[in-house]
């Protein structure tokens, strides 16, 4: 049965709206009525709108404060103007305004792409864990992109039901091309490659990729790094940077540049089910990542993963790959075998598909059931 779906987004660019250009594709083609509401600007309305689905602007800061009444304001009014069955609330800013604007009188399926409270310390961390649980009550589904991310919302104490759905990437497009012509296609030196895909945020943790690389650089002299995006953190980090390590801000070639590297670095300090490592692998490059959640489910025993923080041994496992370019290549191969077997984008969206229709025939969690209503009339 063709549904209307409303999704919402305050990321327009990077990794989420990777997952919900995905996601929009797929529903457009199975006949569902899609709708997207997020900031205007380019970026995920771009990307949505030719896909064949209705962009709403949704004015949103990424962070909690003064804006928050606003935007469930405007919010409450995108959703009785679409009217949806189903609302669809992606990362922590769409789901605090949302689930306030929505209050559960709609089917509402929550995706963290993280938990918010993974983001922050102190008693931050402790209002972000208790809105969390809170807000469980006015939630229908939380698709958590990892086991890891489910087992964290549990472990701090979210009581609603949570379906795991792994990131996909679409395996059949991303293939293994040779890097030195990547290289060549965007003027950088053929030399051993390393490449870090994402926002240059704290997150994302590229200040402890710059400080592992004088430990790589001292044992292989001719090794480059290219950091691949922008964000809130790039003074800091070009002012704390050697001047060798190029930094190409925001791109749409992205993958080109996952293409052009021997190794792809993954530093994220935190994370839900990244999307960069499985497009790195099924590109054919083997991943180096510290452990954070959804990594070591899709590396498997390819590339490596490291302790949370662990420097020396980030360094230490860059060196050995730029180094050794066999074991690299294997590696390599090793991981776009495992991609193709845990995290082919067909089962992903198969998966959301049920998701969508055992959430979509139920009585939404914030209304009294049918029977309910017949009691109460009694």
């Amino acid at each position: 049965m063709p549904l209307r779906l409303l999704h919402v987004s305050q990321p327009i660019e990077a990794g989420v709206p990777n997952v919900i250009a995905a996601l929009v594709s797929d529903q457009v083609a199975h006949q569902h009525e899609v709708h997207v509401a997020c900031p205007p600007g380019p970026g995920l309305a771009e990307r949505t709108g030719p896909l064949g689905a209705t962009h709403h602007a949704w004015a949103a800061t990424r962070s909690p404060g003064r804006t928050v009444p606003g935007e469930v304001a405007r919010l409450r009014r995108l959703v009785d103007e679409v009217d949806p069955d189903v609302v669809i609330l992606h990362s922590a800013k769409a789901g605090l305004a949302g689930r306030l604007a929505v209050r559960g009188r709609r089917p509402t399926v929550y995706v963290p792409h993280a938990w918010s409270f993974d983001a922050v310390r102190g008693p931050v961390a402790t209002a972000s864990t208790a809105w969390e649980r809170f807000a469980a009550r006015w939630t229908d589904v939380v698709v958590c992109v990892s086991d890891d991310e489910r087992a964290s919302g549990r472990a701090a104490g979210i009581g609603a039901r949570m379906d795991v759905v792994p990131n996909g990437v679409d395996v059949e497009t991303l293939l293994p091309l040779p890097a030195a012509e990547a290289r060549l296609r965007l003027g950088l030196a053929d030399r051993p490659t390393v490449v870090c895909v994402g926002r240059l945020a704290e997150q994302k943790g590229q200040d402890l990729l710059l400080a592992a690389w004088p430990a790589v650089t001292a044992a292989v002299p001719e090794a480059q790094l290219v950091l691949v995006g922008d964000g809130p953190e790039r003074d800091a980090l070009t002012a704390s940077a050697p001047a060798d390590v190029l930094f190409t801000g925001n791109r749409t070639d992205g993958l080109d540049f996952l293409t052009a590297a021997d190794v792809v670095a993954f530093p994220s300090r935190w994370e839900g089910g990244p999307l960069v490592p499985l497009e790195a692998m099924a590109m054919g490059r083997p991943v180096v990542a510290f452990d954070v959640s959804g990594v070591r489910a899709s590396l498997g025993h390819t590339g490596a993963v490291l302790d949370r923080g662990d420097v020396p041994g980030f360094a230490a496992a860059l060196v050995r790959l730029l180094s050794r370019p066999e074991e690299a290549r294997a590696a390599g191969t090793a991981a776009r075998l495992r991609v193709v077997e845990v995290a082919d984008l067909r089962l992903t969206l198969k998966a959301w598909d049920g998701v969508l229709a055992s959430v979509a025939t139920t009585t939404p969690v914030g209304m009294p059931s049918p029977v309910a209503q017949l009691d109460g009339a009694r």
